[in-house]
């Protein structure tokens, strides 16, 4: 049978005599395969009549001969059940059925034609595929009731898909996968056809529905009802059309619906995001994020109008640093004891960061952009106050003042990470060490319910933001209290004075020398009997601190009479008996305080001038004693006082309280409250830390240049800026500054071949 058929087939002058017969073979097959995608003659038959056409350059009218088979078959059978499905209200079922046949037949007259693909050589003359695709277009797709009706069908079906009124998604998925596989070029024909007017209709639907929701409701609800709207048309887009148009209208719509309305959204009135932020609505909030986060800038903005809400909490965060109190006549001790601008300036802060978190957390997700934004303008606020280091110090220094009399240990962590969690976003690090340093050492000084615990605490959390350097100077201060109470448990005081000394070293301590004033004899005697007796171990690192930071019991003992206190001295407690023992009271009082109320021993009555020249107090410590002495509550007023303006002037007079009285045995005198420095005292501070900070630059531009040996002047400012950014934001003129000091100075010089690059001189010897 094989030889009988390959004798056939190469019977050369049979097939050129009588082409066309062998065309009818396999024309029979092919109406046959398009009518019911089967056929009768065998495959390996119709191949090689197709390849044999083609090979005796009968191609041509193989091509034609398809043509014509092709359009025959479209035009009598096919686009008749098409046009009849439309009145059957079937049209989508019939189209996609007619086309899943035409396909599968395609794909069978394709197989056999292969060798006619491979042999095309003119450009006019298509595929077989191309030409079923083109001819299907032209006699089906385009004909214009078919034409019509498959737009008109598609869009009324996705309307009412959106409306939940139909199911059939998968006949509107298989026409646009139709419509795709008709293209020549890509998409080129399904894009022309359908999906420019799908975009156009699903548009204005968006745009019209978008109005009617925006009138019904308020942004809060609008966002609600948007995301709910958006979650189910993406849903169906997804189900119904190809995943390239579903993606362009997905786009779309959130262009239109959330994109073209942003502003409206976020800046609405009554119902805006700084509504929302005002009020706490952080679910609201967290719809709009989730709503926004859908389109580009949608964050952004909401970035733009968080931080312009931040920007008025901030201001009116820390406006409360410049109020000034009004103070009323007698009644400075309280009206002074509540200016809490330090404080205030700090917990007004920490209110709004922890207000801010957790909009962060429950609303924004943790969103990193977000974080970053509330973290640039917290810091912003933090820093705009050039005193934010001294108030920070003196608000971490009000906590541990009241220790565990007021807070519970949780507490005072909880207050502690607050104020480390701002400490992180301050800019003037070294300001904060020498404040810390500065109260710290009137704690330990004063003994202010120091909670070792609480102490150690801030310390830990210090250490990995300052490093070991400052931490090692504060742990170091500890020491020498210990070493003090062991230095005070060995000495035997000669005297019956009760005496307690600190013994500092100098280097570490960074308290302010306070002036001295004028002992009585006992204390200036147990004084320096003490620094006779008891220092020659410990002399060199003898360091007076002032009367005000020494505190002393003062015993008053009122006669009947009432016209005379008798006040004997004790660091601790060491009360005089009087002749009246119930009469007796201690005053806990600072030093100063002491001097001032032991002159009421000799004197009935002193002016304010007499009182400056025999105790040779300051003139502000003075004012700040007599205020707490005379001016404060009533059960604090030891003196009294003869004057007719609001504060203390020289030619006041002072007298000892008659009338004072107290149901304690011990009465502890309020010093006026005296919150952070003056501003002459901010000054010595700040040249003081500007001073450490030209020797840290200094010593960052050796270490640079020790490791690099040349650099342009432009990088060696920025490496230098990069290693002090953690303590201070070094000025590049301040470093310009130590540059050329360096280089006078023949630690560096400038490269003569160019002058802004920088050579090391010598290396410093350890």
């Amino acid at each position: 049978m094989c030889t009988k058929t390959h004798s056939w087939w190469w019977r050369r002058d049979d097939f050129i005599a009588k082409p066309y017969k062998h065309w009818e073979v396999l024309k029979k097959a092919i109406e046959e395969l398009l009518l019911k995608c089967t056929s009768s003659h065998p495959y390996e038959e119709l191949y090689r009549i197709a390849y044999t056409m083609v090979l005796f350059n009968h191609g041509d009218a193989l091509y034609e001969g398809l043509k014509e088979l092709i359009n025959q078959h479209l035009q009598t059978r096919i686009r008749e059940a098409v046009v009849e499905s439309i009145k059957a209200r079937c049209f989508f079922e019939i189209l996609n059925r007619v086309w899943t046949d035409y396909s599968k037949s395609m794909i069978m007259i394709k197989d056999i034609l292969l060798y006619f693909d491979r042999r095309i050589t003119k450009p006019n003359i298509e595929t077989v595929r191309q030409l079923g695709m083109r001819i299907f277009r032209e006699q089906i797709v385009e004909y214009p009731v078919i034409n019509e009706q498959l737009k008109a069908t598609f869009i009324g079906m996705l309307s009412l898909h959106r409306q939940k009124n139909i199911s059939e998604w998968i006949d509107m998925k298989n026409v646009c996968q139709m419509l795709i596989e008709l293209s020549t070029f890509g998409r080129d024909y399904y894009e022309h056809q359908f999906e420019g007017l799908c975009l156009r209709k699903t548009a204005s639907f968006c745009r019209h529905a978008n109005q009617i929701l925006r009138a019904e409701n308020g942004a809060c609800i609008y966002e609600q009802k948007v995301i709910k709207v958006l979650a189910e048309n993406v849903q169906r887009i997804e189900c119904c059309l190809d995943q390239i148009t579903a993606e362009k209208m997905i786009k779309m719509l959130y262009e239109e619906v959330i994109s073209r309305n942003m502003s409206p959204i976020v800046e609405l009135e009554d119902s805006s995001m700084v509504f929302m932020l005002r009020n706490d609505r952080i679910g609201d909030l967290h719809c709009l994020y989730d709503l926004l986060r859908r389109v580009p800038n949608g964050h952004k903005t909401m970035e733009n109008t968080m931080s312009r809400f931040l920007h008025t909490k901030g201001i009116a965060a820390i406006a409360s640093d410049h109020t000034k109190h009004q103070q009323q006549p007698g009644e400075v001790s309280e009206a002074v004891g509540d200016v809490l601008n330090p404080i205030t300036f700090i917990q007004n802060l920490i209110k709004l960061k922890e207000h801010l978190d957790r909009f962060l957390t429950e609303a924004f997700d943790n969103d990193r952009e977000f974080m970053h934004r509330i973290q640039s303008d917290l810091e912003h606020f933090l820093n705009l106050s050039p005193k934010a280091a001294e108030y920070l110090s003196l608000y971490i220094d009000d906590t541990l003042k009241k220790g565990t009399r007021m807070l519970d240990e949780n507490e005072i962590e909880v207050v502690l990470s607050r104020a480390l969690a701002l400490f992180r976003l301050l800019r003037e690090k070294d300001m904060f060490e020498k404040y810390y340093k500065q109260h710290l050492a009137k704690r330990l000084l004063l003994q202010k319910n120091v909670s070792v615990d609480a102490e150690k605490s801030v310390i830990s959390k210090l250490k990995p933001e300052c490093g070991t350097h400052f931490t090692s100077k504060i742990e170091r201060m500890f020491l020498d209290i210990e070493l003090s109470n062991t230095i005070m448990n060995d000495y035997s005081n000669p005297t019956e004075l009760d005496l307690s000394v600190r013994v500092l070293t100098s280097s570490i301590w960074t308290t302010n020398q306070t002036p001295m004033c004028t002992l009585p004899r006992s204390a200036e005697q147990a004084f320096r009997q003490f620094e006779q007796l008891g220092m020659a171990d410990v002399a060199a690192f003898f360091y007076p601190t002032g009367p005000t930071k020494t505190n002393c019991i003062v015993a008053a003992d009122q006669q009947e009479t009432g016209d005379a206190m008798r006040s004997s001295f004790s660091s601790k407690s060491a009360p005089a008996m009087s002749w009246r023992e119930e009469q007796q009271k201690l005053l806990t009082v600072t030093t100063y305080m002491m001097c001032l109320l032991v002159r009421f021993n000799h004197r009935a009555k002193m002016t304010y001038e007499q009182l400056l020249k025999e105790t040779q107090v300051p003139d502000r410590e003075l004012k700040r004693c007599l205020q707490a002495l005379s001016m404060s509550k009533q059960s604090q007023r030891i003196l009294c006082r003869h004057g007719t303006a609001k504060d203390i002037e020289s030619a006041d007079e002072f007298c000892v309280n008659d009338q004072f009285s107290s149901k304690l045995m011990r009465v502890k005198i309020q010093m006026v409250s005296d919150r952070g420095e003056t501003e002459s005292e901010r000054s010595d501070t700040r040249a003081k830390v500007d001073n450490d900070r030209k020797l840290a630059i200094e010593a960052a531009i050796v270490r640079v240049m020790k490791t690099r040996k040349k650099l342009l002047h432009d990088d060696l400012v920025a490496e230098v800026a990069n290693q002090l950014k953690t303590r201070f934001l070094p000025d590049p003129s301040c470093i310009k500054k130590c540059l050329e000091s360096l280089t006078e100075r023949e630690y560096l010089e400038r490269d003569k071949s160019n002058l802004k690059m920088k050579v090391a001189g010598f290396v410093m010897s350890s």
